[in-house]
């Protein structure tokens, strides 16, 4: 499987309908090809971030698989007609491709978060998977001034996949600008997962991730984001109008 099978697009931006297991199997035939792929986890944030942010959403649109990282999205897709199959966050896949990785002898590439915090999550994962190999773990920052060096290392270290955590869109546009020179078969964002596995950050109980509960968790827990989270009721509007403008087209035809 070397493609998703169908995608949606939502207020334009492609969401690839996929599974937890077709991601895996996606990015397993990557690694044995070789060639360099960039993933990108959407949820509503990069949605509505992509409406204003046209390199963002340059990014999103030449990504080899959109991740559908968010429950709102799911949500949106049944709206507009073509439903999504199943939430696949980045946060919960990063120990699915770890245990993929321990299985098969490929190597993954921490990058990103606080100094100290991929080495933590690298050894969580090592507990959980005993033949785990890691190819390497590094803070760094997106920093351009970094760039050159940040490559070099992981160049030299050759990973299998390689995990960016500088937060959106920082990571995304990092992956982007050096993916060519980076040759990782996988590269992909994923935010504040290293925190999550790591412990720095609780993640929201089980049954609050269930119900689409998690960006209320993590609003408790980090009020700072009240900002970010704007974007949600701009996102659930945008969306409306998106269907009824499609219901409307299509009574136009009826007619």
């Amino acid at each position: 499987m070397t493609a998703p099978l169908s995608a949606v697009h939502i207020l334009g931006v492609r969401v690839d309908d996929v599974t937890g297991q077709e991601t895996l199997a996606i990015m397993e035939r990557w690694v044995i090809e070789g060639h360099p792929h960039q993933v990108v986890t959407v949820n509503p944030e990069f949605v509505i971030r992509a409406q204003r942010d046209a390199a963002f959403n340059v990014v999103l649109k030449k990504a080899a698989l959109a991740l559908p990282d968010g429950v709102g999205l799911l949500w949106a897709s049944r709206l507009l007609g073509k439903p999504l199959r199943e939430r696949v966050a980045g946060s919960d896949m990063l120990p699915l491709i770890a245990a993929l990785c321990a299985r098969r002898g490929y190597r993954p590439y921490l990058l990103g978060a606080a100094p100290g915090v991929a080495e933590r999550a690298a050894a969580v994962l090592q507990r959980d998977n005993p033949s785990l190999e890691i190819a390497g773990t590094y803070a760094g920052s997106p920093d351009p001034s970094e760039e050159e060096a940040i490559v070099e290392r992981v160049v030299k270290a050759a990973p299998d996949f390689l995990f960016v955590a500088y937060g959106a869109p920082q990571q995304d546009l990092w992956i982007f600008r050096n993916l060519q020179r980076l040759q990782v078969p996988v590269c992909m964002g994923v935010g504040g997962a290293f925190d999550f596995i790591a412990g720095v950050t609780p993640r929201a109980p089980l049954w609050m991730r269930e119900r689409g509960l998690e960006w209320l968790y993590r609003l408790w827990r980090q009020p700072w984001r009240w900002r970010r989270m704007l974007a949600l009721p701009r996102f659930v509007y945008l969306v409306l109008r998106q269907g009824a403008r499609r219901r409307f087209a299509r009574s136009t035809e009826r007619n």
